[in-house]
């Protein structure tokens, strides 16, 4: 059975498309992958609406349709370069873009948009979008949801992994050698939005290019101990968060608190030092058992961000997911068609003992071609 995954994660960079097969054994194999450029105005409309402002509705609503149409467009473009018969695949599994996680509200909810009805209706393949409700529904966090597919794809009977997904938020998971322990995940705090968000701000840049403006500068250790002020790091799992939170305005805030504010090539440094130590300090506290560690995500591209937490763990295997056989750029949206498939399938895409979520539910609605 063959099926394209869709994401597009917080550092709202591009569309990432994959083909994939999944056979009798439930394992994914990455057939083609494609990734489709954010349009700069487009990716100016999102991050706008991560934030609360005028006319919202309006606003959401015709962008939800555009997105749809652009993920339509990325799904198109990996089937023709793949090559392949429209007609052998069997569903599209949609992520959507996140433009606000609630979980802990007093009524939780979570919002990606990116129609799922214009992807079935331009593509002509049925389409499993709106995967975070139903685990929310069900009492949980809504995310992370990628432990699961982590579970089936990098987990091993010899080695306690944590697997890392570093992109606008960083989340982790530990998969135990031991199968009957049960897998965890948490969203750590930022990965590579606060990174992103600054340079952007300073630079016509929206990408620090391996972590090089970051290691120019020098790691203010009164803004580091303001910034890990924030109550979020001390949350225990289940937990998640999104860029709601962890934003602009959220570092000009702490650099409020300061009796003077750093250069902003240090800032940039302290940023990159903040996603480092808050990834191996939630490792450390709740995962303390791990042995070895793979990332993945848009952060893996970032030597000075790998090399900073690399120096947390000494004489631990830091790598990417690449080792284990799929590259770190595309683990998330073969993650999602692999989800796809479980809602096809009928079978649970969420683990409770990640989200929290009373009981595993079939997660997504299914939108037919």
């Amino acid at each position: 059975m063959h099926y394209i995954g869709l994401m597009s994660g917080t550092s709202v960079d591009a569309v990432d498309a994959v083909l994939v097969s999944v056979s009798g054994n439930d394992r994914p194999v990455l057939l083609a992958s494609y990734s489709h450029p954010m349009p700069p105005a487009t990716r100016g409309e999102i991050q706008a609406l991560m934030q609360a402002g005028a006319n919202e509705i309006e606003r959401l609503g015709e962008l939800d349709m555009a997105l749809g149409e652009l993920f339509a467009e990325a799904a198109n473009a990996v089937i023709r370069q793949a090559g392949v018969e429209r007609q052998i695949i069997r569903a599209i599994g949609s992520h959507g873009q996140t433009l606000r996680h609630r979980p802990r509200a007093e009524h939780p909810f979570t919002v990606q948009i990116g129609n799922p009805s214009v992807i079935a209706e331009r593509t002509g393949i049925t389409t499993v979008g709106d995967f975070r409700a139903r685990d929310i529904a069900a009492s949980g966090q809504g995310a992370p949801l990628v432990p699961a597919f982590h579970q089936r794809m990098f987990q091993s009977p010899k080695r306690n992994r944590v697997i890392v997904n570093i992109g606008g938020i960083a989340n982790v998971t530990y998969l135990p050698a031991t199968p009957s322990e049960p897998v965890s995940g948490f969203d750590t705090g930022p990965g590579n939005t606060l990174l992103d968000q600054w340079i952007g701000h300073h630079s016509a840049s929206d990408l620090d290019e391996a972590g090089q403006w970051a290691a120019s500068g020098h790691a203010s250790k009164q803004l580091l101990q303001q910034l890990l002020t924030d109550p979020y790091f001390e949350i225990s799992p289940p937990k998640s968060t999104g860029r709601e939170h962890f934003n602009l305005g959220w570092i000009n805030h702490h650099l409020t608190r300061l009796p003077s504010a750093p250069p902003a090539v240090d800032v940039q440094a302290t940023l990159l030092q903040l996603t480092a130590l808050t990834i191996a300090e939630a490792v450390r506290r709740f995962l303390p058992q791990t042995q070895e560690m793979y990332v993945c995500g848009g952060g893996a591209h970032n030597r000075q961000l790998l090399k900073a937490l690399a120096e947390y763990f000494p004489g631990m295997p830091v790598a990417t997911t690449e080792v284990l056989g799929l590259h770190p750029d595309w683990v998330e949206a073969v993650a999602f068609a692999w989800l796809a498939h479980r809602t096809l399938e009928g079978q649970p895409g969420n683990l409770p003992s990640v989200t929290g979520a009373h009981r595993a539910v079939i997660l997504g609605g299914i939108y037919q071609a």
